[in-house]
């Protein structure tokens, strides 16, 4: 095993060996702040969110962030192993968290901790974040203001090491159609059930003016309902959910006041923060990926690339399929080529800001 490999996967073993739930990453990022620190890194800290700047660092020059969280979701109910016991069975590192995303942050702070001391047209910062799981307040978006000004970013989720050139945002809709109780069998009130039905329909083939050239149109789906008290009650209120995963074609405020001013019932976003990613082929993180042999695709999953107000790349080791189920692992020969793959990155996106 290369010396690189080996001590990302030492480290990796330890971050599984420290339970890091959403929310709970402190034992988590204690381990990855000493670990930066004693390599010279200077890290920096606030709430679970640990990082570090390069040496020689111009505000004159563009910031390239690289970005993963060292947070997990709970383990599911159908593990066979311990998900906190990391062994390496057949090349593969089992444990919670190993793919997603600690593969990741072993890969990136390795690759970090590789450039950190040379001279890149470039600034250099590393952020090993928390709370991504949850989309929390103190995660992502209580880093970034503290970060000062990042220009692009590469952020470690499972792809395979492909780049991920976009990903979809996500808005929750709560509706409510409101109409007037009554006897079922005087066929008295207002149904709400009846408005919401119409509304539904209506969701079911509504299309937007615009589309999107690289996520394609925007996702709506009705996934929740609940109406009515008894069967001989008219219901007065009907209340469903709507799953809306949006693009860049609108802003997610836009989506909302489109689709309120379609439907009868009243809409209620829970959040509009996770936001539509995409960036072109013409932008140097991507012209950089393909440079280096990396096919390009939209991810159909979330990440906390939603909340970065600039152009950035999800691309990491491991697969998505493995992300949140039982007995999760990353192969070591996955590590290995990824931190092989992240400098070829680095050294081609150099040779391009150059």
């Amino acid at each position: 095993m290369k010396p690189k490999t080996a001590e990302a996967v030492a480290l990796l073993q330890a971050l599984i060996a420290t339970p890091s739930l959403s929310r709970d990453e402190a034992r988590t990022g204690d381990l990855l702040f000493a670990f930066l620190a004693e390599h010279g890194a200077a890290p920096e800290r606030l709430h679970n969110n640990v990082w570090a700047r390069a040496e020689g660092f111009d505000p004159a020059r563009p910031t390239l962030l690289l970005n993963s969280h060292h947070d997990t979701v709970r383990p599911a109910a159908s593990y066979t192993r311990d998900p906190f016991t990391p062994s390496i069975e057949e090349g593969c590192l089992y444990g919670l968290g190993s793919n997603d995303a600690g593969a990741s942050v072993v890969a990136l702070a390795e690759t970090f901790l590789t450039f950190r001391r040379r001279k890149l047209p470039f600034n250099l910062v590393v952020a090993l974040s928390a709370e991504e799981e949850c989309m929390g307040e103190h995660g992502m978006r209580a880093l970034l203001p503290a970060l000062g000004k990042i220009d692009m970013a590469l952020v470690g989720e499972p792809t395979g090491m492909q780049a991920a050139t976009g990903e979809r945002g996500l808005v929750v809709l709560d509706c409510t159609a409101r109409g007037k109780s009554g006897h079922a069998a005087r066929n008295e009130g207002v149904n709400a059930l009846y408005i919401a039905a119409d509304d539904i329909a209506r969701l079911r083939g509504f299309r937007f003016e615009r589309e999107s050239a690289l996520l394609g149109p925007i996702g709506i789906a009705v996934t929740q309902i609940e109406a009515g008290t008894q069967h001989n009650v008219v219901p007065d209120v009907c209340r469903f959910v709507v799953d809306v995963r949006t693009t860049d074609a609108y802003s997610n405020e836009e989506t909302v006041e489109i689709l309120r001013g379609a439907l009868q019932s009243e809409v209620v976003p829970r959040s509009t923060r996770i936001r539509a990613a995409a960036v072109g082929d013409d932008h140097p993180l991507v012209r950089a990926a393909t440079a280096v042999g990396r096919s390009t695709f939209v991810s159909p999953t979330t990440s906390d690339r939603t909340l970065m107000p600039f152009p950035s790349l999800k691309m990491g080791p491991g697969e998505s399929a493995r992300s949140h189920a039982a007995d999760e692992f990353i192969r070591i020969d996955e590590i290995d080529r990824a931190i092989a793959i992240y400098e070829k990155y680095i050294e081609q996106l150099a040779l391009l800001y150059a």
